[in-house]
């Protein structure tokens, strides 16, 4: 099975791939910018996100072996890849396991490393939404509040509200398998991954996701990179400062 993606605009290969819970379109804004640059923007969907298949099984090797069946499919090479997060640690295998694909590499808000599990309240308050009871996004958002305070958070949870059919609401995530599987979103690239050409790691300047202590295992792995922080910025570096986000990736491609 192929990905559901987006694609914006016309010109060389740019994917962009989302964090977990995450999706294609969380990124349209910021790709219709890349778009106006001479770039064929594609959204993509991960596994048991968005628009793409549900599948019981979960984990980086699977999902970029789906990004390569994607690129076939579609025919793309010498691209430009960026992920977020979850999105990050998919596209930094994918550039280990097939770097012949890749032009430049781009990776938001997450190192190499391992990262222990903290989705737990998250997971749970999505859990805890009856879709028999609830009938509006609004209903859905007073009750996600019992579990996150920060409506921020909850405005990119519940953008995977969808109506299943008239009048019942569902979530396009496949909630279940990404609860059994959530330790596989924090494993660590493996120790003999890396990728030799040109590489942009990108920061927030309020997030913990790339320390000082990452420095050094990321150049291990992709000796060719380097690390930009974006200011005003937490993890969700590219929604919340949007601008000088764009600007560090278009600097870094020309």
């Amino acid at each position: 099975m192929i990905l559901h993606s987006n694609i914006i605009g016309e010109g060389k290969p740019f994917v962009i791939l989302h964090g977990f819970l995450g999706m294609g379109d969380n990124w349209k804004t910021l790709a219709k910018q890349f778009s106006e640059s001479n770039y064929q923007v594609h959204l993509v969907d991960q596994r048991n996100h968005g628009r793409s298949f549900h599948s019981e099984d979960f984990d980086y090797e699977l999902m970029a072996d789906d990004l390569k069946a994607y690129c076939e499919a579609h025919n793309l090479n010498d691209i430009i890849l960026l992920g977020h997060s979850m999105g990050g640690k998919t596209a930094m295998l994918f550039s280990a396991l097939y770097p012949e694909l890749l032009k430049k590499l781009i990776v938001a808000d997450i190192s190499p490393r391992y990262y222990p599990v903290h989705h737990d309240t998250i997971l749970e308050g999505l859990s805890s939404l009856d879709f028999s009871e609830i009938k509006s996004r609004g209903e859905a958002d007073k009750a996600l509040s019992n579990y996150i305070k920060d409506q921020g958070i909850r405005m990119f949870l519940l953008k995977n509200l969808y109506w299943v059919e008239k009048g019942q609401l569902g979530l396009r995530i496949n909630l279940p398998v990404l609860k059994d599987n959530v330790a596989e979103v924090g494993e660590a690239l493996p120790i003999h991954a890396t990728f030799e050409k040109d590489t942009l790691f990108l920061r927030g300047d309020r997030s913990e996701y790339i320390g000082e202590q990452d420095e050094a295992i990321i150049h291990r792995h992709f000796p060719n990179s380097e690390i930009v922080t974006i200011s005003n910025a937490g993890h969700w570096l590219h929604a919340e400062n949007p601008e000088d986000f764009y600007q560090a990736v278009i600097n870094f491609l020309y």
